[in-house]
């Protein structure tokens, strides 16, 4: 009887071990799967729910409903009718963001970038405020480049003003 309890000892003993070992891995599992997170698939979880964004001009954060994520942007309705296309890169901090994570972006998502949501402002002739570290730029979306946008001003100059995507915080719509 003695014998039997020193190995069902052993036996529990060997099952704790073994469910301590399981815990672990699932640990480091869960660690290396969190690694693997990029930010766009938590924004992209997010989306339909209100954010919180603080940008890096330092200005007043942009904060409303997320409508729609890229692969580099993301655009926020402020109120009913005016909305922000903020840069990722622009961004400094997020507030409100869940833990959740989406799926990555297909090809087509992928491939629609910060220009391609600038070409459809251009396309529709949108006048709009682009934020940028420096100061804030009026006018209306004239040409998109590969990494710049022309906006000429509503009034007066007829010459545009040409905004680098690096240096933009937020496009916001007037």
């Amino acid at each position: 009887m003695r014998w039997e309890r020193l190995f069902a000892d052993l036996e529990g003993q060997l099952a704790a071990g073994a469910a301590a070992q399981g815990r672990w891995d699932v640990a480091d599992l869960v660690r290396a799967e969190r690694a693997g997170v990029r930010l766009v698939d938590r924004v992209r979880a997010a989306a339909g729910t209100t954010v919180r964004l603080t940008l890096a001009d330092a200005g007043e954060p942009v904060e409303g409903e997320l409508l729609e994520v890229g692969t580099d942007w993301v655009l926020v309705a402020l109120s009913e009718r005016r909305r922000a296309l903020v840069p990722l890169s622009a961004v400094d901090a997020l507030a409100a963001v869940p833990a959740a994570v989406a799926p990555p972006a297909g090809p087509v998502e992928r491939a629609l970038g910060l220009g391609h949501a600038l070409r459809a402002l251009a396309r529709d002739r949108a006048t709009v405020r682009v934020r940028t570290r420096g100061g804030v730029v009026s006018g209306r979306v004239e040409r998109v480049g590969a990494d710049h946008v022309d906006l000429t001003p509503q009034h007066g100059a007829a010459r545009a003003t040409t905004v680098p995507f690096s240096a933009v915080c937020a496009v916001v719509s007037a």
